[in-house]
């Protein structure tokens, strides 16, 4: 699979594209006055405890306070009292890793990691970890003994990254020396810096996807700003000298991402339904506490039965699901509703392809096996704002329903609020101001209105009332 990352900077934001063989699959959004907090460390101060709930709230020196649950508590683990493991107006060491979505803070750790390209370190940790995605047996092997021997001169947690696939072992001790050097920095700024202060900054969205993404599969990363570039250039120098050819300055006329057809793909991603090729489509509808995906055949039909219409349909949603999940970054529990299939047989292919298709994945998922209601219930990994949060605000008239009240809901309305009013013969005119969108509705049953009340009225359509709202003028 060819993999191409293409990255646009301009003032006020980054965004980042992953591309695999020509088609988008995940997208990242840095804005200036919108900073992401995720990764980052910071000296906290324990605010108040709440023993039911066996947490703290930290203050890290901004807006919401952060949730500290008993089990990112750095201390005995066989302790069950909160109490007992910290105290209100302690000074600590915590690391986000949620960021505070819609009402709710953010959630931090006393668990540190530090993720590098090869390995992540955790210094309070003694666990050693290797990839599941690495599955060659004798890959698995080396990594292990290479980090066993590591082990012996270093404290702490290593977990071995799908990235450290035949590296050498010269590049993963040099990164682990590196991560060393970085944690003792830390060290340092935590015992030096006044409480509730940022005492690390994790990487920005483009050093975050080298780090993540730059890897052998990748074939070019284009960059459409010179100073990026450069400073990519450097970082990458450090990390990975090897893919350094593969850094390219985009010098095209159109937009970066215009030239890659990414600006339409976003264009797409604002609306809740997202077409497959064979003419079925999803309606994705996110919500606050879940999010729940339906899948329809549309204009698609297969020549020999309705089976084998819902089992491609459903074949083609379940790869065209995973990809949409990791562009739009929704996270959470997900809800899939495909179309209702006979055979056992079916329903489990359809189910591996899903699993299949959501291994490229950095989020943690899990699956579970279709119903017989033909659902699929899932989780996945949510670190920040869905990319629909990011990118629009809540709707001011219908407030985020996806409905506003319909024309004729506010003709009934207008008929109840005018008959309330109790006015007989009134031998002006009655003048009902509209929102464009209504008016020309009205216009429409003027006589019903003039039966209904024996008055004569004027509608006029005005681009200063709201969609659902109306103003009665009695001339």
């Amino acid at each position: 699979m060819k993999k191409e990352i293409a990255v646009n900077r301009t003032l006020e934001e980054t965004k980042v594209a992953v591309l695999e063989d020509g088609k988008l699959f995940d997208l990242f959004i840095e804005r200036r006055e919108s900073e992401k907090i995720l990764n980052n460390i910071y000296k906290g101060k324990v605010q108040n405890i709440v023993p039911a709930l066996n947490s703290a709230f930290v203050d890290m020196g901004f807006g919401k306070s952060a949730y500290l649950g008993i089990d990112d508590i750095v201390a005995q683990k066989h302790e069950k009292n909160i109490e007992n493991m910290i105290k209100p107006g302690q000074e600590i060491m915590v690391q986000v890793y949620k960021e505070p979505i819609s009402t709710k803070g953010p959630k931090v750790t006393m668990e540190i990691s530090l993720p590098g390209r090869l390995l992540v370190y955790m210094p309070f940790s003694n666990n050693v970890g290797i990839s599941k995605n690495i599955e060659d047996k004798e890959e698995y092997a080396r990594l292990k003994s290479i980090v066993a021997e590591i082990k012996k001169d270093i404290p702490g947690g290593i977990i071995v990254r799908t990235e450290a696939e035949e590296a050498e072992e010269a590049e993963i001790k040099r990164e682990i020396k590196y991560l060393m050097r970085l944690w003792a920095s830390i060290v340092s700024r935590f015992e030096n810096s006044a409480p509730m202060t940022l005492i690390h900054k994790d990487l920005g969205v483009v050093f975050q996807t080298v780090r993540d993404y730059f890897s052998e599969d990748v074939m070019l990363m284009h960059i459409d700003n010179p100073k990026e570039l450069k400073d990519v250039a450097e970082f990458v120098k450090i990390t990975s000298p090897e893919f350094l050819d593969r850094i390219v300055l985009y010098e095209g006329k159109q937009s970066i991402f215009k030239a890659y057809g990414i600006e339409e793909e976003i264009k797409r991603l604002r609306s809740n339904k997202a077409r497959l090729h064979s003419g079925g489509y999803l309606i994705i509808q996110e919500a606050e506490s879940l999010c729940a995906i339906d899948v329809n055949s549309g204009k698609f039909t297969a020549k020999s039965s309705q089976e084998d219409t819902a089992f491609l349909t459903n074949m083609e949603a379940a790869e065209e699901i995973a990809r949409q999940l990791r562009l739009r970054n929704i996270g959470g529990i997900i809800v899939i509703d495909f179309i209702d299939m006979k055979k056992a047989a079916n329903r489990q292919k359809v189910l591996e392809k899903l699993r299949a298709a959501a291994k490229g994945d950095k989020a943690k998922i899990k699956i579970w096996p279709i119903t017989r209601l033909g659902l699929i219930e899932m989780t996945r990994e949510r670190k920040r704002e869905s990319l629909f949060s990011l990118l629009g605000d809540t709707c001011p008239v219908c407030r985020g329903l996806g409905l506003v009240l319909s024309k004729e809901s506010i003709f009934i309305n207008v008929c109840d609020e005018i008959a309330q009013m109790n006015v007989d013969m009134h031998h002006g005119k009655v003048k009902i101001k509209l929102n464009p969108d209504v008016a020309d509705y009205f216009s429409e049953r003027k006589d019903r209105l003039k039966e209904l009340f024996n008055m004569d009225f004027e509608i006029k359509s005005s681009l200063d009332v709201s969609r659902e709202d109306y103003q009665i003028i009695f001339e």
